[in-house]
């Protein structure tokens, strides 16, 4: 039969724009993890605490005898702070294999094949852990501000604590940053998820468990810094305006904060890296 010369054609697919590859790790990961009984009973449970708010909200709203149920600026914070073991739960069951499956089956050098970058890649995979932990943090702070509004009837609250809204955006970011990027360094550094799962438990509540120890020894909590999580509660007294309950200034609860979140991003700039074949 005859062969016909094709000769060279231009590309006639769709170009993709650079930098957005990372969505296709992060939608993937999103879908599978919501195909999941457990997650979703999981995130379901992390909301029972909304609807608790919300019916003190609306009996305070409509019942003047228990007015003392009304929201304070105080509330926001302690929901947030009531919120902190969810965090902790969705943390372990989403990131703890988010990078060690990866690493067990050997599928790194894959992912890190052009025209896949390695930031990419850690963005697709933190922004799948930070989209399911601001759902069970900032959405639900968010909407209890909005019932607020809709039983109370009129913007009194919200213009009277203005610095609501990005009280909770702030601290919910940090809450989420902190958590997120921590889980994802220790899963880089392991191929095992139940170990990974192990070892973000020991460092949150060893650290916890010494800062305490060393604050009832000596009788002042000066040395609340060697907990992280203890430095953000540090850090959210302060962006919510209530009084700091450790004998540490709000600067240096940041910097740990801070350099917290730093070391894990250096930990995930060494440990993810493609295996590069030499022929």
């Amino acid at each position: 039969m005859p062969i016909h010369d094709q000769g060279y054609r231009r590309y006639a697919g769709s170009r993709q724009p650079h930098g957005g590859r990372w969505w296709v790790i992060a939608r993937a990961g999103l879908l599978g993890f919501l195909r999941r009984r457990a997650l979703l009973g999981l995130l379901l449970a992390a909301w029972a605490p909304f609807v608790v708010r919300v019916v003190q909200i609306y009996v305070s709203a409509n019942f003047q005898q228990v007015a003392f149920l009304a929201p304070k600026a105080e509330t926001f914070r302690e929901f947030l702070e009531q919120q902190g073991p969810f965090v902790f739960f969705v943390t372990i069951y989403i990131g703890a294999g988010l990078i060690a499956n990866d690493r067990r089956a050997n599928a790194l050098q894959i992912y890190l094949s052009k025209p896949l970058t390695r930031l990419e890649y850690v963005v697709g995979k933190l922004a799948i852990l930070v989209a399911f932990l601001l759902l069970v943090t900032w959405a639900p702070a968010i909407m209890l501000l909005i019932v607020q509004t809709l039983f109370a009837g009129s913007m009194t609250f919200i213009r009277n604590n203005l610095f609501l809204l990005p009280a909770v955006t702030l601290f919910s970011l940090l809450q989420v940053l902190l958590a997120a990027c921590t889980m994802l360094a220790l899963s880089s550094l392991s191929r095992s998820s139940r170990f990974v799962a192990i070892m973000y438990t020991g460092v949150m509540f060893f650290t916890s468990a010494l800062s305490s120890t060393v604050g009832s020894m000596t009788g002042r909590t000066q040395m609340a810094w060697l907990s992280p999580g203890h430095m953000l509660e540090q850090v959210g007294d302060a962006i919510f305006r209530v009084r700091p309950r450790y004998d540490v200034p709000v600067g240096v609860a940041l910097l740990v904060v801070v350099l917290l979140i730093g070391a894990s991003v250096a930990v995930l700039e060494r440990r993810v890296r493609g295996v590069e074949v030499v022929t």
